[in-house]
Formats: structure tokens, sequence, C-alpha cells
């Protein structure tokens, strides 16, 4: 019970932490703004930028909050049907491309990813967005790639997202799926460290797994599908 208040205390003055900071940001260029008359355009619209960012930031990670508090808490309805999951890559694919702009090789196989399983293609996608995102955003190869392997193994798919970075420290790969968790300090990347916890929490929904694949040159994520609840293409 100790651990869990431990937990608990640590978990909500992190949520604090990261409430404050983007409000305290808003609030003050707010102040400059509403008390300087003599402020030049330029000066204005930069202050403007730098609010609407901190909103933005905040409105992602209230939103990661409410979604996590969603599907902890099993309220999460999903809806089932036939999809392909190289639809849903490329779906996650084209969104990353215009959410981080950070151009990144991507390797494929087309003919392993003609796969048809049933599941929610809306909660998979934004499993396959943040592990894409997490890449763009946190790879620091010069040249930049992430090779996407789709495989069936058993009566398993799995989908492997591999890049060319430094990977995750050993130390922290134990933590990756926590709450908050958060390998590196570059905060300009955005988010709080709610990703992989959202992502966890949606693969349990879907009666898979994601975990972390050590040894892999760098960041590795394999996800997996129960494979009777799919089939192959014809």
């Amino acid at each position: 019970l100790m651990d869990l208040g431990v937990q608990k205390d640590a978990f909500l003055s992190q949520i604090s932490h990261e409430l404050r900071t983007p409000m305290t940001s808003i609030r003050s260029f707010s102040e400059i703004l509403m008390a300087e008359d003599e402020i030049d355009h330029e000066e204005r619209q930069r202050y403007a930028r730098i609010m609407h960012g901190e909103a933005r930031r905040l409105t992602r990670l209230l939103d990661d909050l409410l979604d996590l508090s969603v599907l902890e808490n099993g309220q999460v309805v999903l809806n089932r049907d036939e999809a392909r999951v190289s639809d849903i890559l490329d779906r996650a694919i084209t969104a990353t491309e215009a959410r981080t702009g950070r151009q990144m090789r991507i390797e494929r196989s087309p003919r392993d990813e003609d796969v048809t399983i049933v599941t929610d293609a809306d909660r998979l996608l934004q499993v396959f967005v943040n592990l894409i995102s997490n890449a763009r955003k946190y790879c620091a190869a010069d040249d930049p790639v992430l090779r996407i392997a789709v495989h069936r193994t058993g009566h398993s798919l799995t989908v492997d997202f591999i890049d060319n970075g430094d990977g995750i420290p050993p130390r922290a790969e134990s933590l990756i799926f926590e709450k908050f968790a958060r390998v590196s300090d570059d905060r300009h990347a955005g988010g709080a460290g709610l990703g992989l916890a959202i992502c966890r929490e949606i693969m349990q929904r879907l009666g898979g797994t994601i975990s972390y694949l050590p040894g892999q040159g760098g960041a590795a994520f394999r996800v997996t599908l129960p494979m009777d609840a799919g089939r192959i293409a014809a």
C-alpha cells in the first residue's frame, strides 16, 4: 500500500508540473500583451505563436490523460472490423509526416503487410502513430531509418518498428511503458511521457501486447496481435 501511495504522489506531482508549465507560459505572455502597448507587430506575433504552441501542448496532455483514464477504467468501446495492416501503416506514416515534419526513410515489405485482421483499426492506428512519431522525434542518426517488419509467428502476427538510432538505455527499458516515463529530457519533442502507457493499454484491450526489443542496434518495439482474430489475405 505504501508503494501504491508513493506512486500516486509521484503521478500527481508530475501531472501538476506538466500542467503548470504551459499554463504559466500562457499567463505570462498574455500579461505582457495586455500590459505593453509599445510591442511591435513581429514581437506580438512571436508571443502569440508561443501561447498557441503552449495551448496545444496543454490540450495534448489533457487528451492523453483522458484517453489513459478511459482505457484503464475499461470504459473504451472497441469497434472491431476487418482491416488491412498495410492500410493502417500507410495512414500512420502519412499522419506522422504531417505531425512531426521530420524526414525519415522508412523501409517496408509490402508483401508481408498484405494481412487482413479483425481489430479496432483506429486504436491500432493510434499505437502505430505513436511508435513512428517517437522514431521520427528521437532517432539521432544522421540518416534516420525506420524498418517496419510484419511477420506471422504461430498464432500471432507481429509488427516490429526498429530504427537506427542509439536505442533506449538498459536502465530505462523497464520504465518506458510507465506513466510519464521520459527517456530523453529533450522537451522540444513534446509530449508528457504518456504515449507508450496508452499504447500498452490499447494493446491489452485488443488482446495483444507491445514490448521493447533490446539489442537491435536502435530503438525497437514489437506489437503482437493474435492470429485467431485475423487471417492472411488471399
